[in-house]
């Protein structure tokens, strides 16, 4: 990309986290559109967030308050670039969908300030400027969605302080179907009704699915992948505010799934599968029980999408 160019726009993909067993340390990408971000040079030096569409969000537009305007402007004050810059925001999915919608923000406007501007940052050297956006919205710093919307695929975060990201292998017959309902659950809600403290026990399990499930990805077996997928630091607590969450998940098993759990902190749900038809089935009868139930959701199948965000238009 030319440094002459006056405007371009991102797309980033949708992600899930945690994937059971690994909270706050895995997370997937996935082949659904997330955000759209375009970014303009201005001829003064502000920095200012346009549009946000659609407008019944109530995201907010003020710079320091918003996910994408934060994490650009921590990337243009890290480089000194004083030149203004126009933000408009595309939310394909909404907010609060359990898919990264705040961290595709972030990403998409860090990524577009990098290209615009020719920096020729990796997207390792942006990964903690869009870490700075997500915490606006999540009131915490977890990469499991940055991470695997910016790098694309499978990732670990194997360490926090500093940051350190591991891309790992994934099966190529990987399933997932995910159930979108149509509620709203806030990052930092979900985070608050986790507890503080767990049992050792449930530790010392936690600890061996995880490693289960990272083990599953380098053999690329989806039958240790399945397995792994259990939780007890949050499933429990959080399907509480999913309706029928235990219901849901029954009627997925019953159908073919061979793991299913939340998708980083809902409401999307996810169920595991290793072929197109089964993912395909196993969404159309959950959506049909949640109609029953007078519940609308969005169904969508995806395998891991290996792709960082990519220019268009």
């Amino acid at each position: 990309m030319s440094g002459k160019s006056e405007s371009i726009k991102i797309e980033a993909s949708a992600s899930m986290s945690n994937l059971g067993s690994g909270f706050d340390i895995l997370g997937i990408s996935v082949n659904i559109v997330s955000d759209e971000v375009i970014v303009e040079k201005r001829d003064d030096k502000k920095i200012i967030i346009q549009d946000i569409i659609p407008s019944d969000f109530n995201i907010p537009t003020v710079v320091e308050k918003n996910t994408c305007g934060f994490a650009v402007k921590s990337l243009l004050d890290n480089y000194d670039i004083d030149q203004g810059i126009t933000i408009s925001i595309i939310k394909k999915l909404g907010i609060g969908s359990g898919l990264g919608s705040s961290a595709a923000s972030a990403v998409a406007g860090v990524c577009a300030v990098n290209e615009l501007f020719s920096l020729g940052l990796e997207n390792k050297d942006l990964l903690n400027f869009a870490l700075e956006g997500e915490q606006i919205a999540s009131k915490a710093i977890h990469a499991d969605n940055v991470a695997p919307c910016l790098f694309g695929g499978v990732v670990l975060i194997n360490n926090y302080e500093p940051i350190n990201i591991i891309e790992l292998p994934f099966p190529d017959n990987l399933y997932f179907t995910l159930i979108y309902p149509d509620i709203e659950i806030k990052t930092s809600q979900a985070r608050s009704i986790l507890p503080k403290e767990i049992r050792f026990g449930d530790a010392v399990f936690q600890t061996g699915k995880t490693a289960g499930l990272i083990a599953g990805f380098y053999e690329k077996n989806i039958e240790i992948i399945s397995e792994s997928i259990e939780d007890r630091l949050a499933e429990s607590y959080r399907k509480h505010l999913i309706p029928y969450y235990d219901e849901i998940k029954n009627v997925a098993f019953e159908n073919g799934a061979t793991a299913f759990n939340i998708s980083g902190s809902g409401p999307t749900v996810f169920a595991v599968s290793d072929n197109y038809a089964t993912a395909e089935k196993i969404g159309q009868i959950i959506q049909e029980f949640l109609y029953g139930k007078s519940i609308g959701s969005n169904s969508y199948i995806s395998k891991v999408n290996p792709n960082p965000p990519r220019a268009i238009g």
